[in-house]
């Protein structure tokens, strides 16, 4: 029996990249999966890709309305969760110069306070224990020029994940970080105005991460699936880099 057979997972920003690879992961490993994402079409498409024992529900993690109404699905269906992976993320390039309001707004918005209420509002279902992972990024101990909002909330996750591995222990709900380094998903090409700017990013990246390219979907995905299944059951509060050695060296 797979270690995720019968188990219920829910996956903010499941419909591309890292969250679609670990929604695809955690079906193939036996267990149900709820995902989330802002447009429908692309939702669609990956519950297409994925095949079964999926439900999509379309929302914004930053509107504690839509939150409500992914519970609720999940509630209805199921009765429970088991898994969270608070996945959904945005990055965007600004300098400490000329950094705006609403870059700073969106930024920790989505990065922090999305992952906050994820956290919050499955706790009422997860009444069998279970893991929660929150997908942070090496940027977190990286002083990278233009990312320092990013920056700025991917540690902040971490440190509550800190937190909360202290306030979840008692209910024998797991809490960790997966943090990943150059990955090869939609949101390098989204950072940047052209292709051409895009693939020199990844060009640059690869050359400077020690295994020599950029890590793939399915490599973060393996990496969910170790922190969300039992193979995971002595780890608590960690941050686990799947970068390459990138922040390693």
């Amino acid at each position: 029996m797979s270690n995720l057979e019968g188990k219920v997972a829910v996956i903010t920003g499941g419909s591309s990249g890292i969250g679609l690879a670990t929604a695809k992961r955690f079906v193939n490993e036996g267990a149900y999966v709820f995902i989330t994402g802002r447009r429908q079409s692309e939702l669609d498409n990956a519950k297409a890709e994925i095949g079964k024992n999926v439900t999509t529900v379309q929302g914004d993690v930053t509107n504690l309305a839509d939150l409500d109404q992914l519970y609720a699905t999940v509630k209805a269906e199921k009765g429970v969760v088991d898994i969270v992976v608070a996945n959904a993320g945005f990055i965007e390039h600004a300098q400490i110069f000329d950094l705006s309001e609403a870059h700073y707004d969106k930024t920790m918005d989505i990065n922090v306070k999305g992952v906050v209420f994820t956290v919050q509002k499955a706790l009422p279902l997860m009444t069998r224990g279970g893991s929660i992972v929150v997908v942070s990024s090496i940027i977190n101990v990286k002083g990278v020029p233009a990312h320092g909002t990013y920056a700025a909330a991917k540690a902040g996750v971490r440190a509550l994940v800190r937190v909360w591995t202290q306030e979840l222990k008692d209910r024998r709900i797991r809490v960790n970080t997966l943090s990943p380094g150059a990955t090869e998903t939609p949101i390098i090409r989204g950072q940047f105005d052209s292709d051409e700017a895009s693939d020199a990013a990844k060009t640059m990246f690869a050359s400077i991460t020690p295994l020599g390219r950029l890590g793939l979907p399915e490599e973060l995905a393996a990496a969910a699936y170790f922190l969300a299944s039992d193979e995971s059951s002595y780890i608590t509060g960690i941050d686990l880099p799947v970068d390459g050695g990138l922040a390693q060296v």
